[in-house]
């Protein structure tokens, strides 16, 4: 008996226009934001045909989404620089931020603080603060546009990947440039950070991914060159895996040393974010106007499938693939707990790399309201198979 590994859920027209943009929301993996050259920025229920909300208020098109880390705020940049924050609750514009002068390329939230980080054509790396409503610090130091941005875990630093092939570790708390990764020969296309370890994983236009240690600041390794650019990639929840999104395919790694486990192929394509939930990783792209979204199983895949086969041989996997000795359930329970209670993983490590003087303070109107108003279907209650 066979069973795909891999498989389309839906394919969808998403705007009266190109897409030019979408991101996963990391909080439950079921919900879908795209920016379309139709100005629009439209939410999305994963595994239903129509939108949820269609925003408008850009006067061009959008080249940036992502969500707050619940899911309750919505930041999109415009090709005229211009940055709207959307509330979801209210289905409405509560921040305009100018300050870019090109293509705002490139945006992230805080993981718990009220700040979000965008990147632009215009070279610039602005940090924002939604209650003060303005730029608090622009980070010069990139000579082309900005790809990528991602903050640390723990919220200390941001990271920033560059059409100039560099990757920039800005220190937030002393507000200068920490370090500078530059071996990669292409341009910078996305970034991720190991939940657990201090590591980082960047994948660029040269076909490589690269590996570095985040406490030494040294390259640990370089997987590939691959037949295609790097579009997308994550590390696993429990640490043992990066899944690398290619043109056409998905690829497994470890690193120390570098290996291959795996490799799937999928139709994705022009592929523009991952996201792993419940043992499932989505995959999401975009062609002219349409969505799709794919759904690799992970528990068949390398080296979670070998784990799986191990388990009902009746043998234990207690080691993983580079050799380190693991405890599976330990790592699974940290992952969970790091995912569903605490935003800042890297400081439940062995050291504290301190925080900034931020606001905890959640908003107590949210997150009831937003499901009942947003969600009228509960569709968090369904059972959306993928």
């Amino acid at each position: 008996m066979t069973t795909k590994r891999a498989y389309k859920l839906q394919e969808f027209v998403a705007h009266a226009s190109a897409v030019n943009c979408l991101k996963i929301g990391r909080k439950t993996s079921r919900v879908l934001v795209t920016g379309g050259e139709d100005h629009k920025v439209n939410l999305w229920a994963i595994g239903k045909p129509n939108a949820i909300l269609s925003l408008s208020g850009h006067s061009s098109g959008i080249d940036s989404v992502n969500f707050d880390s619940s899911e309750v705020l919505v930041a999109a940049g415009a090709a005229s620089g211009t940055i709207k924050l959307w509330d979801l609750e209210e289905a409405k514009i509560v921040r305009t931020l100018t300050g870019h002068r090109s293509n705002c390329t490139s945006v992230d939230f805080h993981p718990f603080g009220e700040f979000f980080a965008s990147g632009s054509l215009d070279t610039n790396l602005k940090i924002w603060d939604i209650r003060k409503k303005g730029c608090i610090h622009t980070y010069k130091g990139h000579t082309r546009g900005v790809n990528a941005i991602r903050f640390t875990p723990d919220g200390r630093w941001v990271v920033s990947g560059g059409e100039d092939n560099t990757v920039k570790l800005w220190d937030l708390t002393a507000g200068k440039l920490l370090h500078d990764f530059k071996s990669h020969e292409g341009q910078i296309q996305c970034i991720d950070f190991h939940p657990s370890e201090f590591l980082l994983a960047t994948g660029s236009a040269d076909r490589t991914v690269k590996f570095w240690d985040l406490e030494t600041f040294e390259l640990i390794g370089s997987a590939g060159p691959e037949t295609t650019g790097v579009r997308s990639l994550t590390f696993s929840p429990d640490g043992r895996a990066l899944l690398c999104g290619l043109h056409e395919s998905l690829k497994v790694f470890s690193w120390e040393p570098i290996r291959c486990h795996d490799m799937v192929d999928v139709g994705w394509s022009r592929l523009s974010d991952l996201n792993v939930h419940e043992g499932k990783l989505l995959g999401c792209s975009y062609n002219q106007s349409c969505v799709g979204v794919w759904v690799v199983d992970i528990s068949r895949i390398e080296p979670y499938a070998l784990n799986s086969m191990n388990q009902l041989n009746g043998r234990s996997e207690s080691k993983s693939s580079s050799g380190n000795t693991t405890v599976l359930n330990e790592i699974t329970a940290k992952a969970r707990l790091s995912s569903s209670q605490n935003p800042d993983p890297l400081l439940k490590e062995t050291r504290s790399l301190g925080r900034l003087s931020i606001s905890h303070d959640s908003d107590p109107l949210k997150e009831g309201k937003y499901l009942a108003c947003i969600y009228p279907f509960s569709f968090y209650n369904s059972s959306i198979c993928f």
